[in-house]
């Protein structure tokens, strides 16, 4: 059997402040990733903290969305997409973020939007946070280390939720979650939760905090959510970078387990209503004070999520001996014990190719939560190049799907893994999150836009269109 259920949410990820541009049309505020400017290859972005004239903000157009969302949803339909990933621009509805007032512009945007994507029969799937944090609750309030902002968060989503009630069945409340448990990357920590380290500050402790004033805030939107309209299928999103132990020696396997937390700690608490032993074993060890006020065991358990989101784009490797991470793949690393994995490849950007990784990754997820997953975000980054025709044949591109397709057919009929749907990231061109770069493409549609943002902004199907508009008229049967 190749064939997926007939239900399966083929679809493809966005995220409104990678594509829309608009950022500040119609009452539209600053968000954290509208100060970020643009980097270069391999190379993270600036924080600004306020936009400086003088410097280039990549997110201000994107492929600028906002005003094409009619014809890329046309393209979308004719690629065949049953459901589109993307998110709601926080600042769109609330451009501080403290206002008890809505923007009705930014809510009339969407449901234009939601209405051009139903009336192709293209499900929306929305994500309430992704980067997309207002400026102002990170500057004046210190983002999510404050708990007023879990509260400013959960009125942004009953808003949203009442509002789109009849157009939008599947949510998550917040992207990629995790990933800011890697605290030396300041831009993380400020783009999932508008905060920043002060010095003598611990940053572990800071992010516990922050941490819990998050999954208090996902636990009141579902609760919110599910009271509006008992329907709503509400996720969470993580990033899924599996860690594998470098050889079996018995240090290098509980070496992979504690750094493995680093993955599960969200969604153990979000998908189980309860802070893991390991955690709290944790926080008594280091005294740590969390900022945990009584009754928050009650919001955790009646906020629990109905199935699991997830990215996945590469595997990684620890050592427990290794002191500090040696190899030639820095992005790969990750964590400060990683190694090279010598059996797999790595893209331009050193992200290391695994496909089987995937499979991994569904088997574990699905045997620890046994609620429903998505795989929300998968592809490749690559520089793309137009033949002498004006063709862009991407046969790497359908390499990298195919196989991480294929594995996840695979963990669906041999594994019994109960898979909701498939959404590569990055169907149109979008600026890249990282480095803010256009050079850094996943799209199946190419958009005519450089670096330094310059272009028609024309779009241009790629090969890998055609070929993924196979695979969802064919529901994976021919890949």
């Amino acid at each position: 059997m190749s064939k997926l259920p007939n239900n399966f949410l083929w679809g493809g990820a966005l995220a409104a402040n990678q594509f829309e541009g608009g950022y500040n049309e119609d009452g539209k505020g600053l968000s954290v990733i509208d100060v970020m400017t643009a980097g270069e290859h391999g190379k993270p972005r600036q924080i600004t903290k306020q936009v400086d004239p003088e410097k280039y903000y990549p997110n201000h157009v994107g492929i600028d969305f906002y005003h094409k969302y009619k014809e890329d949803i046309a393209l979308f339909n004719e690629m065949g997409l049953k459901c589109l990933r993307t998110s709601i621009a926080w600042t769109r509805i609330f451009p501080n973020g403290d206002e008890e007032q809505p923007n009705e512009a930014g809510l009339k945007f969407y449901d234009d939007l939601f209405d051009e994507l139903l009336k192709y029969g293209i499900e929306p799937v929305i994500t309430l946070s992704h980067f997309e944090i207002p400026l102002h609750l990170a500057t004046e309030y210190g983002g999510f280390r404050n708990r007023k902002v879990a509260d400013f968060f959960a009125h942004f989503a009953e808003t949203v939720f009442e509002r789109y009630k009849n157009k939008v069945k599947y949510w998550m409340t917040f992207n990629e979650i995790n990933n800011q448990m890697d605290t030396d990357n300041p831009i993380f920590l400020w783009t999932n939760s508008g905060v920043t380290i002060e010095e003598n500050e611990n940053p572990e402790e800071v992010l516990y905090q922050v941490a819990h004033n998050e999954l208090i805030a996902s636990a009141k939107a579902v609760k919110i959510g599910k009271t509006i309209n008992p329907d709503f299928q509400i996720g969470a999103m993580i990033s899924h970078v599996p860690i594998y132990p470098y050889s079996c020696n018995p240090e290098d396997m509980m070496e992979a387990v504690k750094a493995n937390r680093l993955r599960f700690f969200f969604p153990d608490v979000q998908v189980r209503g309860f802070y893991p032993g390991y955690a709290n074993k944790m926080f008594e060890t280091k005294g740590y004070d969390i900022g945990w006020v009584t009754g928050d065991d009650q919001i955790l358990q009646e906020g629990t999520v109905d199935y699991l989101g997830f990215s996945y784009y590469m595997s990684t490797v620890v050592k427990h001996d290794a002191e500090a991470y040696t190899g030639e793949n820095v992005t790969n690393g990750g964590l400060p014990n990683s190694v090279d994995n010598p059996y797999i490849e790595q893209s331009d950007w050193g992200w290391a190719i695994d496909p089987t990784g995937l499979r991994y990754t569904l088997n574990v997820l699905y045997d620890r939560y046994q609620i429903p997953l998505f795989i929300v975000e998968n592809g490749l980054g690559a520089v793309d190049k137009f033949d002498d025709k004006g063709n862009i044949h991407d046969d790497y591109r359908i390499d990298y799907l195919r196989s991480h397709i294929k594995a996840s057919i695979d963990a669906v009929h041999e594994d019994g893994v109960n898979l909701m749907g498939y959404t590569p990231w990055g169907i149109i061109d979008i600026v890249s999150f990282t480095t803010g770069e256009m050079k850094k493409r996943y799209g199946l549609i190419h958009v005519d836009r450089d670096n330094n943002g310059e272009g028609s902004l024309k779009r241009t199907k790629k090969d890998s269109f055609d070929w993924f508009k196979n695979v969802i008229q064919t529901n994976g049967e021919s890949i």
